[in-house]
């Protein structure tokens, strides 16, 4: 197929760039199982039937933990059928999950369509997505990775106001419908006729290399990738697992509970609405000059970074009693979230390698989930309890300086061969050789 380009055009097209494109679509569709698009089916579900707000965020909050729970089992499927059958499996199966959400008439049934387009579409999709670019790319894998991110940050902008249209226009049941026929006529057709699971399924090597001819291995090129049970045995493994679940907790906290806070602040609903849209709009440039960092700095750098720029996110927060301070929350809040989107996506290729990370990005999209689920139930609780936010906000920058101590000692793992070829790892939990200067070896980051 390169040589083919080569002809046609005279200049070598690297596939990688399709396949880029192919991930931001399956971020984009992976907008109804997101919490941007379910929000608004809300308020015709509690309409409809009569229900609770409490009855409904918790039953969504539910769905969502159990979503979680099962993300390893998908990363696994993706690391053993390929992303290329995975993204058509499970387009079908969220395009189906949409259809059952047009029939939904009771609580059991709120659950399981919660469940499956969470599952499916926030989880599954995305995680698709953040395996396959990491097999094409190695050099210039932060870039990619920002690019196929646009299709996340277009998707949010997108499907609340597509949303709203189709409701106004169809009703909520028919607009399911739609959604579902959009998925599976647009995203299937292009993932199962384009997707390729590595560069080496078609005589290709990562960053445009040539599969076909000896290249001399280099550290940009080549990288040694990890088992879930050879990473698990690293300290990093758990160390950066703990750093994917605590932007879950903190931002979905600060997001959800945005409109109270700013209130308690006598900061108007639309001064919440504009910080919330100042975010994404700073989110997408940042995302952008984060990948391009990524190929200059160490990404265990850049993670640091991430939790710094959240620790100051907290402190503006309690700081914004006025529009012009809330302003200044927002930039630094934006700037961190549009990092943190990037850096988690690419510490786990760059310290674990490309053969198994769909179950190890599996693992850690639980955890992000997870957090997710969990981050607004401590804010809800303390303004229960305390009448405010103050005291929680003190107690959640807590959470980013944990970050950082984590990120300072999750070094990247160096894997060693003896001299019978069988696989020993340093950086253990309880490791039964002489510690390795982990600061000395070859970066995973090029």
């Amino acid at each position: 197929m390169e040589y083919i380009m080569k002809q046609l055009t005279g200049f070598s097209f690297h596939y990688g760039w399709v396949i880029v494109a192919l991930a931001a679509l399956s971020q984009f569709f992976s907008g109804p199982g997101q919490t941007y698009s379910n929000s608004i089916f809300i308020n015709y579900y509690i309409d409809d039937f009569g229900w609770s707000r409490s009855t409904v965020s918790g039953i969504y909050s539910a769905a969502t933990l159990l979503a979680g729970f099962l993300l390893f089992f998908i990363g696994r499927l993706i690391d053993r059928n390929g992303s290329r059958k995975m993204a058509v499996i499970v387009s079908i199966a969220l395009a189906v999950a949409c259809l059952f959400n047009s029939f939904v008439t009771s609580l059991v049934m709120l659950f399981i369509g919660f469940f499956f387009i969470r599952l499916l579409g926030q989880g599954s999709m995305a995680l698709i997505s953040n395996a396959l670019i990491p097999q094409w790319f190695i050099k210039k894998r932060g870039r990619a990775l920002s690019i196929a991110a646009v299709g996340g940050l277009i998707s949010s902008a997108a499907f609340p106001l597509l949303n709203v249209w189709l409701i106004e226009t169809f009703g909520w049941r028919m607009s399911w419908l739609l959604l579902g026929i959009l998925i599976i006529a647009l995203f299937t057709p292009l993932a199962f006729f384009l997707i390729r699971n590595s560069p080496e399924d078609i005589g290709l090597k990562p960053d445009n290399g040539d599969g076909g001819k000896q290249e001399e291995k280099s550290p940009g090129t080549e990288e040694v990738s990890w088992t879930v049970k050879e990473a698990a045995k690293t300290r990093s493994f758990w160390l950066l697992l703990l750093c994917a679940g605590i932007p879950g907790i903190v931002n979905t906290g600060l997001t959800f509970h945005l409109v109270s806070i700013f209130a308690e602040k006598s900061l108007s609903l639309e001064a919440a609405a504009s910080i919330l849209s100042l975010t994404a709009l700073i989110g997408l440039p940042v995302t952008f000059a984060a990948g391009m960092l990524l190929e200059k700095v160490k990404v265990q750098y850049m993670l640091i970074l991430v939790f710094a720029g959240e620790l100051l996110s907290l402190f503006l927060l309690q700081k914004a009693d006025f529009l012009a301070a809330a302003l200044v929350f927002g930039v630094v809040w934006g700037i961190s979230m549009g990092m943190e989107r990037i850096v988690m996506a690419v510490v786990w290729p760059n310290y674990f390698g490309r053969k198994h990370i769909g179950s190890i990005s599996g693992i850690s999209m639980a955890m992000i989930v997870t957090g997710s689920a969990l981050g607004p139930l401590p804010l809800g609780i303390a303004f229960d309890v305390f009448g405010g936010y103050q005291e929680i906000l003190w107690v959640l920058m807590s959470f980013p300086v944990v970050g950082i101590i984590s990120a300072k000692l999750a070094h990247p793992p160096v894997k060693k061969v003896d001299a019978a070829n069988s696989e020993e790892t340093s950086d253990s939990v309880f490791p039964e050789v002489p510690t390795i200067n982990t600061d000395q070896a070859p970066s995973a980051t090029s």
